[in-house]
This record gives structure tokens, sequence and C-alpha cells, in this order.
């Protein structure tokens, strides 16, 4: 018996739902900036960096290597770098905590630390950042010689 109640008042609920639900369903579309609708404002970040590949060339193994990314926000809206993280503990980025305004430039400052590591290097630093797509990918290679 309490079995049959149980779907009974599952029945009850469906039909319940179902006849609730009308067709006067409102299909506002979101302005996305993905959406085909044309002259839209999108207020974005947009990430540039006028090069995204520093390569050091030659180092003796144990020596460090810095470069600073440039990085400039061509879009309309505060870019946030939110964090950025090297593939390997021997690589560090450092990067503005602070937002970076529109037609603003900064960087972000990349150090290789060649200590135990010889031959061929290509290490990856991502940068999570509030512009689309969210993520950017920098890099840093070289050859490390061991003396």
């Amino acid at each position: 018996l309490k079995i049959r109640f149980i779907h009974y008042l599952f029945f009850v609920n469906y039909m319940f739902i179902l006849l609730s639900c009308s067709n006067n369903v409102d299909m506002n579309i979101i302005n996305s900036p993905f959406s085909a609708k044309k002259n839209h404002d999108i207020s974005l970040p947009i990430i540039y960096m006028s090069e995204d590949d520093f390569n050091f060339g030659e180092v003796l193994q144990g020596e460090l290597v810095t470069y600073d990314f440039k990085i400039k926000n061509t879009g309309n809206s505060n870019l946030l770098i939110a964090d950025a993280r090297g593939s390997c503990g021997c690589t560090v980025p450092d990067w503005p905590r602070e937002p970076i305004p529109p037609n603003k430039e900064s960087y972000v400052r990349v150090t290789f630390n060649s200590e135990g590591r010889e031959g061929y290097q290509n290490k990856t630093i991502t940068l999570l950042t509030n512009s689309i797509p969210n993520t950017k990918v920098i890099t840093i290679n070289g050859n490390v010689i061991v003396p």
C-alpha cells in the first residue's frame, strides 16, 4: 500500500509540473562575445604579447636566466592575472597582482634556474587570466652546458 501511495505522489507531482509549464517562455538571448549578433559592446580584456617565446641560448649549468615578457591589455576592461605556473620548479614566474587597465602594459618576469639541468630545456609558464581564452602559455628555452 505504501508503494502505491508513493507512486501516486510521484504521478501527481509530475502532472503538476507538466501542467504548470506554459509555452510563454522568454527567449531573450544573453549578450555574449560568442554570439552571431554583430555591433554589440564587448567589454572584455584582451591579453596581447608581442612575443610569447624566449630563447636564452646557451648558459652554464647553475646560472639563473631571467626574462621579462611584456603584456599589453588591448581590451576594454581591466586584465587580471589570477595565477601563473611554471611547468617545473626550476621555472618561477612573477606576475602583476594588480589589474592592468585597458591600453596599459605590464610584465611577467620568468626566472629559470639551470642548477641540475643539462642539455636542451623547454619550459612553459601558464597564465590564468580573465580574458578569452582564459589561459595564455609562454615559453622559455635554451641549452644548458655542463662545465
